[in-house]
């Protein structure tokens, strides 16, 4: 590995078990009807991606924010809040800020802690000082809806960058939602925000203009009074102003995700962008009132790719033979194959090319393994035949179907290393 960084955190690296959601066997039981308990653990440990982890989860964390102003709110998955709430160690408080850092990953932001003055003390209380994990794939559509409705992405429909949409046959990508069904038909899942705005409580959502009323905020944040600002000083000002009246506000950055994309995360203008926020949240604690419950947490971390690990499916035959569309994201490919196809061919050749560079599995060896979490019958044709998790820093692109420039980002995410899968955890209370 050429960077500093990565000599000496390779283990950072490697594949690690997806996190399981709390709950998912009981929640699958109800909604299937099968009992799946045992087994599925048994499976889990068969296909080798999968493990527990009870409440640290990011899809646990809105649950137990709304227990902590006095309004629990039960998801699919988490029918107990309240318990939630406990085991992640949150006080009650009149009010709440919840403030998601798009892309800045548990080891991205320890092993740039030096940087940040006000999350490094953060990090150094108990309570911060070890990662929750996000879904599979760590990917923002996916963790947004997991986030935002306190479930999981075989619930929301939402399972990566880009998915097939089956009414058209179609690669749909779910930033934009292009080519995708509307966000009420996909994501059919109750939002946190419109579950607690059903309480009579103050719900408040703050990030750039350009994603208020977007499809994907429509998904995974609806219900939520929300108001654009470009500037972050801007956002933390409103998200303190908000938080005078009890209720639960949200506030968004980007930056650190748009710098790591375009320059990589392990770049000067990375860290610039890291500080930035760190500043940001440091304004934002010295503004808010009294009682006021801060928590920070992050969609997904980044890897620094290497070019030398780039695999391009259109120019590897053991690839591309029988794959008819690649969906997902470099890091997390989904593959739908041609209908006179078997899926468990096309996965046994990719195994065999690609050996320990990325684990792969069937559909089914993916829902059963618990990687989508509970899986609604119509998700499934969503996801792809085969899915692949890539290992170290290897990136697996399709030039017929993305651009050069997306096959070549210097930082990307998705997969399920502990670079990707680890994000932060931190509590403020203000008394």
């Amino acid at each position: 590995m050429d960077s500093q960084i990565d000599s000496e955190n390779e283990g950072l690296y490697e594949l690690r078990p997806v996190a399981r959601y709390d709950d998912a066997s009981r929640a699958n039981a109800a909604t299937t009807g099968q009992t799946v308990g045992n087994a599925a653990t048994e499976q889990g440990k068969r296909h080798g991606l999968t493990r527990y982890v009870g409440a640290r989860h990011l899809g646990c964390v809105l649950p137990a924010v709304s227990a902590a102003l006095g309004a629990p709110v039960p998801t699919h998955i988490h029918p107990d809040s309240e318990r939630l709430r406990v085991e992640l160690g949150l006080p009650h408080a009149r009010a709440a800020i919840v403030v998601l850092v798009d892309g800045l990953g548990f080891w991205n932001l320890t092993l740039r802690r030096g940087h940040a003055a006000y999350l490094r003390n953060l990090l150094d209380d108990s309570a911060g000082s070890r990662p929750i994990s996000t879904c599979f794939p760590a990917t923002t559509v996916a963790a947004m809806g997991t986030f935002g409705t306190g479930t999981c992405p075989g619930l929301t429909g939402m399972t990566g960058y880009s998915q097939l949409n089956p009414r058209n046959g179609k690669i749909c990508q779910l930033i934009a939602f292009r080519d995708a069904m509307s966000p009420q038909e996909l994501q059919t899942q109750p939002t946190m925000f419109s579950a607690l705005a059903g309480t009579g409580m103050r719900v408040t959502s703050i990030g750039l203009p350009k994603f208020a009323g977007s499809a994907l905020t429509e998904a995974a944040f609806h219900g939520a009074d929300y108001h654009g600002m470009r500037s972050m000083d801007d956002r933390v000002r409103a998200a303190a102003e908000a938080s005078r009246e009890p209720g639960i506000t949200y506030l968004y950055f980007n930056e650190c995700d748009k710098a790591g994309h375009n320059y990589g995360w392990e770049s000067e203008q990375w860290i610039a962008a890291f500080e930035k926020v760190d500043g940001c949240l440091g304004l934002l604690r010295r503004e808010v009132p009294r009682d006021t419950l801060i928590v920070v947490v992050a969609d997904h971390g980044m890897v620094q790719t290497d070019p030398q690990q780039r695999i391009d499916i259109a120019a590897t035959p053991q690839l591309s033979q029988g794959v008819a569309l690649v969906g997902g994201e470099p890091r997390a490919p989904m593959l739908y194959v041609n209908p006179d196809v078997d899926p468990r061919d096309v996965a046994d050749r990719w195994r065999d090319y690609l050996g320990e560079r990325a684990w792969v599995g069937t559909r089914r060896q993916a829902i059963d393994a618990g990687l989508y979490g509970v899986v609604r019958p119509e998700v499934e044709p969503m996801i792809g035949d085969v899915i692949a998790a890539a290992n170290d820093r290897v990136t697996i692109v399709d030039s017929r179907f993305q651009t050069d420039r997306a096959t070549r980002l210097p930082s990307v995410h998705g997969s399920a290393t502990v670079m990707e899968t680890d994000v932060p955890f931190l509590i403020d209370y203000i008394d």
